[in-house]
């Protein structure tokens, strides 16, 4: 064996930084993981759009990451791979992922925010059926036993039937009203009056403020009537009557 030349390994190299591959993945993946959590919260809510932007920013996150990924170099050698260990990140991307997955939580949060306010005005201004039990015997501008149209919806019930009020609302008026019996009339939040007349008791004040849904009276046959039932009224501003059947159904319920 004399006389031959050992041969020179060759000169080792220090092993490139790069981004580790799970730990940015990772973080990309717990954005998304928030995202999902925060639009499944949110689910109840129809009147935000907010899937789209949840969507973009679920996207963008992923957009990041790839871009993070994209900048790693290739690996020097396959004996480095073997010297090293583990591979280590570089302190710049990794502070980059994790500014994106900051500003896009801030998002989320923003729009969590916003979808809660929405749900608190829906729920404030949400409607209900006067009746637990009734029967629609005449509706908005019908002639007939009246002097001239009929000027709101008719809900047939039995005598004593506890009435509801159909909104929030400040009871404005109560007491005896000529052809419309026993009236209370509530003003609800936007000004519109709601008038419950031919009724039999009467159980809240003027000033009273009352919620959707609390019994304000009872059904009975006061004033001009040929039975018992509730007749009801919604004056928007005070002013004149409106058809009370479509008035519902722009708030989501049909009499």
């Amino acid at each position: 064996m004399s006389g031959k030349r050992r041969a020179t390994p060759a000169p080792r190299r220090s092993l490139v930084r790069l981004p580790s591959v799970p730990l940015v993945a990772g973080v990309a993946v717990l954005a998304v993981s928030a995202t999902a959590a925060v639009t499944g919260a949110g689910a109840g809510v129809t009147t935000l759009a907010s899937t789209g932007s949840t969507v973009g920013s679920t996207q963008a996150i992923g957009a990041a990451a790839g871009q993070a990924l994209s900048r790693r170099g290739p690996l020097v050698s396959r004996g480095d791979i073997r010297d090293s260990g583990s591979e280590e990140t570089d302190p710049e991307l990794v502070a980059l992922a994790e500014k994106q997955v900051a500003e896009y939580a801030a998002k989320l949060k923003e729009m969590r925010q916003a979808a809660e306010k929405q749900a608190a005005k829906i729920k404030e201004n949400k409607w209900v059926l006067p009746l637990d039990s009734y029967g629609i015997t005449a509706t908005f501008g019908q002639y007939g036993l009246w002097a001239s149209y009929h000027t709101g919806l008719d809900f047939n019930a039995n005598t004593g039937d506890r009435i509801l009020s159909v909104a929030n609302g400040t009871v404005t008026s109560t007491g005896y009203d000529g052809a419309y019996g026993n009236k209370t009339v509530v003003t609800l939040d936007d000004g519109t009056e709601i008038w419950y007349c031919h009724q039999t008791s009467i159980y809240v004040s003027v000033g009273d403020r009352v919620n959707g849904g609390e019994v304000i009276g009872t059904v009975g046959t006061t004033g001009h009537v040929t039975g018992s039932h509730l007749h009801l009224e919604v004056r928007p501003g005070g002013g004149g009557p409106v058809d009370p059947f479509q008035a519902f159904v722009e708030h989501g319920i049909v009499p």
